[in-house]
């Protein structure tokens, strides 16, 4: 549908059809976020406390988080309020008609994702988030040169512009009301603080969902079918006939393809609210049955419960060689040694740092890989180690596999500031809890009865061959970077990203800018040029007719003329 199309025209009349798609994205995955986190009845979502046990609890936490976490406790309950704000509140502007609005959201969004960014090790899934925010914006917005603000307000009346000003303050308001009477906002002079708590119940939350769930489909409805008819009126606008019928082509198709997507994705959006889920027609969830399969479209619900309320769980694995001196096996960007400050490796996705936090929320046999881990750590598997510690010198073992191996399970906490503004000089404090995983070694009757148990013994020999062309490639090409971490490798690369398209940017700017010309010079310029060009024609005449005075002063006052 791309390849073919106008050199005169550079978009396509379906583009804000489809763009509108990674809007309604956009709105399902915050609106739900938000949503499930009181559906789920979490004391800390409820209690406003939940981000004073976040910020030491979550997966891998950054250095910032450890500042954020020593916030004063209504500060911190405040940010969960204006969480709430953001992701139920705010995505509802994401389909108004005001440009004032759609920027106010957008720019919402982004201090939320960059805010998690800051405080929190979550890979690429923010800058992803951050990508749909721009959906929210368009092209004058992003534009460096000048807008057109004279032509606009030109063609729009006094009434109108009135009009969205006053819209504009009533949402607003209505916004900030809202946020006052059910959080019940109220300034504390005397301690100089904001006292906040939740003003309404479990039941009247769920009857608030109920009633605005539909509501909020047909809003979105609304929002589509604007789009579709300013692209049709796009298709309609194209020049030459060849070009308006190809343009026309195009917007059916993908109207038609983003209608398909929206009835479809009704069904997990109102998985929120499994009541106005049954109420959807029939014909919607059959469309959902026939296409589910394929996965286009999923339901979203971002940390629906606080986990680590008493502590923060962490698995400890430890080697031993005699089986009565133990030494800690460091994870590269886990917690562990209490006086390492916490890793920025932001988009890095450390998967099995990232396994071991969800390992410690349970005992060892919901996590039957653990079992395969320390089994590769007792045979010295070299690509294992690796994902313990790239740089092998700080693997304890380096030398030779350890001959057993344990994990234990600790409560982490973040170290507190005193009154007087002093640390411990350490980052976190743990406490001994239990023991995670029994002492084992190869040969062992338990740890074979776990591989035997979990199917991990023995396992069939690879499909496909590592001599084939491709998996020779990527084996290269991990041997050739494996001494560099993996952050390091990613910010590089961004870096390098960013950096390259400034230049071009900033050269391709310069090139496009010519000589500049004074406004409102234009014009006599251009005659001036005219004149030039006939004194010659003018000198000749002269210069034949002898320098008469009458040609002469003819000649003297079109040059005063121009």
């Amino acid at each position: 549908m791309r390849c073919l199309r106008s050199k005169a025209n550079v978009w396509s009349s379906h583009d804000g059809i489809t763009f509108w798609l990674v809007r309604w994205l956009l709105f399902r995955l915050m609106f739900a976020s938000g949503v499930v986190k009181l559906t789920s009845r979490c004391p800390t979502w409820w209690g406003l406390t939940a981000l004073t046990y976040h910020y030491e609890t979550q997966c891998i936490p950054t250095p910032v988080a450890w500042y954020a976490h020593q916030l004063p406790v209504w500060l911190q309950k405040l940010s969960v309020v204006a969480t709430y704000v953001i992701e139920m509140g705010v995505p509802w502007l994401f389909f108004l008609p005001s440009r004032r609005l759609r920027h106010f959201s957008f720019y919402s969004q982004v201090l939320l994702q960059v805010l998690i960014i800051l405080t929190g090790n979550y890979n690429f899934f923010n800058l992803l988030t951050l990508i749909l925010c721009f959906s929210l914006l368009d092209d004058n917005h992003l534009k460096s040169g000048p807008k057109g603000k004279k032509g606009q307000q030109k063609g729009h009346s006094f009434f109108i512009q009135s009009f969205a000003v006053l819209f504009d303050l009533l949402v607003f308001g209505l916004l900030g009301f809202w946020t006052v009477k059910y959080f019940e906002l109220q300034i504390n002079w005397e301690k100089y603080h904001v006292e906040s708590k939740t003003a309404f119940t479990y039941h009247d939350f769920l009857q608030w969902l109920r009633t605005l769930t539909f509501p909020s489909i047909w809003l979105a409805a609304a929002s589509l079918g604007w789009e579709i008819l300013k692209g049709m009126y796009k298709s309609a606008s194209v020049r030459g006939l060849f070009w308006k019928l190809w343009a026309t082509i195009q917007w059916v198709v993908f109207s038609l393809a983003t209608v398909s997507m929206f009835i479809v994705s009704l069904v997990p959006y109102t998985y929120v609210d499994f009541e106005s889920n049954g109420q959807l027609w029939p014909s919607v969830h059959r469309m959902f049955k026939a296409v589910d399969e394929y996965q286009l479209v999923n339901s979203y619900g971002l940390f629906r419960r606080m986990t680590g309320v008493g502590g923060r769980p962490e698995v400890v694995v430890e080697g031993s060689y005699d089986k009565q001196s133990w030494t800690e096996i460091e994870f590269m960007y886990k917690p562990g040694n209490v006086s390492v400050s916490p890793p920025v490796v932001t988009p890095h996705q450390p998967r099995l740092d990232w396994q071991m936090w969800f390992a410690a929320l349970g005992p060892h046999t919901q996590s039957p890989w653990f079992t395969s881990f320390v089994y590769q750590l007792l045979q010295g598997n070299k690509d294992v180690i690796k994902l313990v510690q790239n740089d092998e010198s700080l693997y304890p073992f380096n030398s030779h596999p350890p001959h057993y191996i344990r994990a234990q399970l600790y409560k982490y906490w973040y170290t507190e500031v005193d009154q007087a503004g002093h640390t411990s000089g350490n980052w976190w404090r743990r406490r001994h809890v239990e023991e995670f995983y029994p002492v084992v070694f190869l040969g062992d009757h338990t740890l074979e009865s776990f591989l035997n148990q979990y199917g991990l013994k023995d396992k069939p020999p690879p499909r496909r061959s590592l001599d084939a062309p491709l998996p020779s490639a990527l084996r290269f090409i991990r041997e050739l970077l494996r001494p560099y971490p993996a952050p390091l490798l990613l910010h590089s690369l961004l870096i390098t990203v960013v950096v390259i398209y400034s230049l071009q940017a900033l050269f391709g700017r310069g090139n496009r800018s010519g000589p500049s010309k004074p406004r409102g010079h234009t014009k006599p310029q251009v005659e001036k040029v005219k004149t030039e060009k006939k004194k010659p024609k003018e000198a000749t005449r002269q210069g034949e007719s002898g320098g008469s005075g009458r040609d002469s002063g003819h000649n003297n006052k079109r040059r005063e003329k121009s």
